[in-house]
């Protein structure tokens, strides 16, 4: 594993006014060495893609198209998220006035070491407080 991959480096990939040179290198960087992501991330990817849809920004072809080449990548589920959410995580929310959500991503770059890539501002601001190396703008 390389790092910690969050939904809005994610999705900046998938479309094209938000993909930049750096979300592509992070995207070679992750067919390379990997990523590991919490739970929640497949829910939102699912989510914002199915959001997408409903706003014209893509199409179900396209989406299944993200999914796929998604699934294709070495991107590892961590398993033991859930075990640190009503303890450190809501610590991390509370400290740095994230989404649990957010601190999700914060919490696991923490406990594993590993550099962040996200796009999110208020998360970049948390990782940097924390001492977390960042990746994706």
């Amino acid at each position: 594993m390389s790092l910690v991959l969050d939904s809005s480096a994610t999705l900046a990939r998938t479309f094209p006014e938000e993909r930049t040179d750096a979300i592509l290198d992070l995207f070679l960087l992750i067919a390379n060495l990997g990523a590991v992501v919490p739970e929640l991330w497949r829910i939102e990817v699912a989510n914002t893609l199915n959001v997408g849809i409903r706003r014209g920004r893509i199409n179900k072809t396209h989406r299944q198209g993200i999914l796929s080449d998604l699934e294709s990548l070495p991107i590892s589920v961590d398993a033991e998220t859930r075990m640190y959410t009503w303890s450190r995580t809501l610590e991390l929310a509370d400290l740095h006035r994230l989404t649990v959500y957010d601190a999700t991503y914060l919490e696991l770059a923490l406990r594993l070491s590993l550099p962040l890539a996200t796009l999110d501002d208020d998360l970049r601001r948390a990782a940097q407080g924390e001492g977390i190396s960042l990746l994706g703008k």
